[in-house]
């Protein structure tokens, strides 16, 4: 017998499981509506901030995103030709554009290749442009009190000193005679080797590390034997370049990153640390020696001193009339070790890839230089040829080619300055010194645009 109680209660369940089973599907089909509606106001978002932040690269020269600015585009321009992107912008914007940075970040700055600002920066207001505390901090670990890193009267007596010795004809021949040296001895046999077994070589390491024995032996006056046979690793010019490297990635790290991983000793400022002691271990040992050495001295030796940096500002005082310290000696030398070195190879190095690129004119120069040559009347196969300095003179197209190369690729393509008081560049852009956080960068680029 069958109870209708129980059928009642068992059909009231069975319509309360149904209620409830359509009851979930709902409630999940309404909150699967949910899902598809949030993503599409998110897909909305993101569309519409994207076509927010391009429209703004007509204008402002570079898309500027949100919380990230400029930063996507500098990230981007640096893994390919940096200094071509840079100088497409600037022909984009009629040669100066405001770079914003991150939120909350030191990357703001002003880029121009206007020679008229150019001019302002650099010459009728260079007083107001300093390279300032943001460079200071940044270069300081690597190059310290050193000429590059130095502003206003310890500037100017460094520049000083330095530019008195460099025109010296003392000094100025012993350069030219350490270069010939290093030239005929290393470079050549090199380069002849190569060619003789038809190797293939990197002609930009193979400069690099000429101007760097060359370098090292006008500031130290040590010769680190980059260029031997063989190209032997060199401690110390390893770690320069790891230093050199490392600085350089601090200009595009927001500060606030680079001084937390300095302190946390990681990444590229652990490779820092490490580079910057092992630079700073060979220059306490030339500094020591060479102490040593002018301590024995005889006075017959004194007349035959030694003409690099470090010896010559060893035998001057500071402003309180003492003997430089031995920190300052190797600031000095580090600094010019870092002017000569990429300077120079650079310059070669783009001067010597435009003529494989442009063989009329190599033509043209080694036909002036055979022109100069077939006038020699002392002319001896079995000596090496040097030009004398009338003869260089007489290179006109040689000159030019080598004007037009650095035009092209400058050594020095990017000089970074801040300002100390608000102006107005030529051009009409301002810049002005934020009194909430510091002065806004100007950076006054050296580009040469073609």
């Amino acid at each position: 017998m069958i109870n209708p109680s129980i059928n009642y209660n068992l059909t009231s369940l069975s319509s309360s499981s149904s209620g409830a089973v359509a009851g979930y599907f709902i409630s999940r089909r309404l909150f699967f509506l949910k899902d598809i509606q949030i993503l599409e106001l998110l897909l909305a978002l993101v569309v519409f901030i994207a076509i927010h932040s391009l429209r703004q690269k007509k204008h402002c020269g570079l898309p500027v995103w949100p919380v990230l600015g400029m930063l996507p585009s500098l990230v981007s321009g640096i893994q390919c030709n940096m200094y071509e992107w840079i100088s497409d912008v600037l022909c984009d914007q009629n040669g100066t554009f405001r770079f914003k940075g991150p939120w909350f970040s030191s990357l703001n700055c002003v880029v121009t290749a206007d020679p008229r600002n150019l001019e302002h920066l650099l010459k009728t207001r260079f007083p107001n442009y300093p390279k300032g505390q943001y460079f200071r901090d940044t270069v300081g670990d690597l190059l310290g009190g050193g000429i590059f890193n130095a502003d206003d009267e310890k500037w100017q007596r460094q520049r000083k000193t330095a530019s008195i010795e460099f025109h010296s004809t003392k000094f100025r021949q012993s350069t030219t005679e350490s270069l010939l040296e290093l030239v005929h001895s290393r470079l050549l046999p090199v380069l002849e080797n190569a060619v003789n077994n038809s190797v293939s070589i990197d002609i930009q390491d193979i400069l690099l590390r000429l101007t760097f024995d060359n370098v090292c032996m006008i500031a130290f006056g040590a010769d680190p034997g980059c260029l031997r046979p063989g190209l032997p690793d060199i401690p110390f010019a390893r770690a320069f370049e790891d230093a050199t490297e490392a600085t350089v990635l601090r200009f595009v790290t927001p500060a606030c990153i680079w001084k937390a991983m300095r302190f946390l000793d990681l990444g590229s400022e652990k490779k820092l640390k490490r580079s910057i002691k092992d630079v700073d271990e060979f220059a306490e040992d030339v500094i020591r020696t060479r102490k040593k050495e002018l301590s024995i001295q005889s006075e017959d030796d004194k007349k035959k001193q030694r003409l690099d940096l470090l010896t010559v500002f060893m035998g001057l005082k500071d402003e309180n009339g003492k003997p430089f310290s031995d920190r300052f000696l190797r600031d000095i030398c580090v600094n010019f070790i870092l002017a000569g070195r990429d300077t120079s190879s650079v310059a070669m190095s783009w001067f010597f890839w435009l003529l494989d690129s442009h063989p009329a004119v190599e033509e043209k120069i080694l036909a002036e230089i055979c022109k100069i040559i077939g006038e020699r009347e002392d002319l001896d196969p079995k000596t090496p040829l040097v030009f004398r300095p009338e003869e260089m003179k007489k290179m006109d197209y040689l000159h030019a080619a080598l004007s037009e190369a650095l035009r092209l690729y400058p050594s020095v393509p990017v000089d970074h300055k801040e300002v100390a008081e608000d102006d107005i560049f030529p051009d009409g852009t301002i810049g002005k010194l934020h009194l909430n956080n510091g002065s806004d960068l100007g950076c006054s680029s050296r580009l040469s645009l073609s």
